[in-house]
C-alpha cells in the first residue's frame, strides 16, 4: 500500500478546494474529528458546519487551469503575465499572481480570474484562528506542496473537476510533470494519465496514485486495475 505521512502538529485544520461546480473539503481537529466531504454545490456553503467556525490552519485551493510552473533563477516578476500567457489563456482583464514553490527550485505563476466567487467567500468566511483571511492558491500549487510527503519513490498526485485533469508527477526529490489537461469525463483523464506516466518511463502496475479529489466508487475501482494502490489525500 502507498503511503502519504501527512503527520503534523495537533492543530485544527481544514482544507477546501474550490471548482466551478462547487466545493469540497478535508478536516482534521485536535480533539481526533476528522472529516471529509464530497463535492458540494455553492449554496451549501452558508449552511454547513465546518465552514462556520475558524482554524489554525486554512487551505484554500481553486481548480484554475490558468498556472504554470517556472524554475526560480528564471522568473522575473515584471514578466509574469507574459509567461502565463505564452502557456495558457489570459485575457486583459485577469488577475496575475504568483507564488513560490522552494520544494523544487520553483516559483508557480497563476490567475484566479476564472468567473467564481465561492473562493473569495470562503476566504472571506473561514477564517484562521488569528482572525485573518488564508490566501487562495490554484489547486496545482497545493499538489505540489503534498509530494514531499508521500513516501513511495514514484509520488503521483492527481485531482479531477469541471472536466479537467490535474497532475503532478516526481521521482524521489525531482519533480517529472506539473500541468493540466482538458479531460471530458473520467476516462479521458484516466488516458492523460497513464499516457503522461508512459512518456516518463514509469510503470504504475507498481506505483500507487495518490488524488486529492473525492472519487466514486467506480473511479476508485478503475484506478486499481492500473495501479497497485489508490490513496485520498
Amino acid at each position: 500500500m502507498g503511503s502519504a505521512d501527512n503527520t503534523v502538529a495537533a492543530i485544527d485544520r481544514i482544507s477546501i478546494q474550490v471548482a466551478l461546480s462547487g466545493y469540497s473539503f478535508k478536516m482534521s481537529c485536535r480533539d481526533g474529528v476528522t472529516r471529509s466531504s464530497g463535492w458540494h454545490s455553492a449554496d451549501k456553503v452558508f449552511t454547513a458546519p465546518e465552514l462556520q467556525r475558524r482554524y489554525d490552519e486554512v487551505d484554500i485551493s481553486l481548480f484554475t487551469p490558468k498556472a504554470a510552473l517556472f524554475p526560480v533563477h528564471f522568473f522575473n516578476p515584471g514578466e509574469s503575465r507574459r509567461l502565463l500567457s505564452d502557456v495558457a489563456g489570459i485575457s486583459d482583464g485577469d488577475v496575475v499572481e504568483s507564488v513560490a514553490v522552494p520544494e523544487f527550485g520553483a516559483v508557480m505563476v497563476y490567475s484566479n480570474s476564472i468567473g467564481e466567487s465561492l473562493s473569495k467567500v470562503i476566504s472571506g468566511s473561514v477564517l484562521r484562528t488569528d482572525g485573518n483571511r488564508s490566501p487562495v492558491y490554484p489547486e496545482l500549487y497545493f499538489m505540489l506542496k503534498s509530494l514531499p510527503y508521500i513516501s513511495e519513490y514514484n509520488k503521483i498526485v492527481a485531482s479531477y473537476a469541471d472536466g479537467r485533469l490535474y497532475l503532478a508527477v516526481a521521482q524521489g526529490k525531482t519533480l517529472l510533470l506539473c500541468n493540466s489537461f482538458a479531460s471530458v469525463d473520467f476516462t479521458t483523464a484516466e488516458y492523460f494519465i497513464f499516457r503522461s506516466l508512459k512518456k516518463l518511463q514509469l510503470n504504475p502496475e507498481v506505483s500507487s496514485i495518490f488524488f486529492r479529489t473525492p472519487l466514486s466508487e467506480s473511479q476508485e475501482m478503475s484506478l486499481y486495475r492500473y495501479f497497485t494502490s489508490v490513496e485520498n489525500i
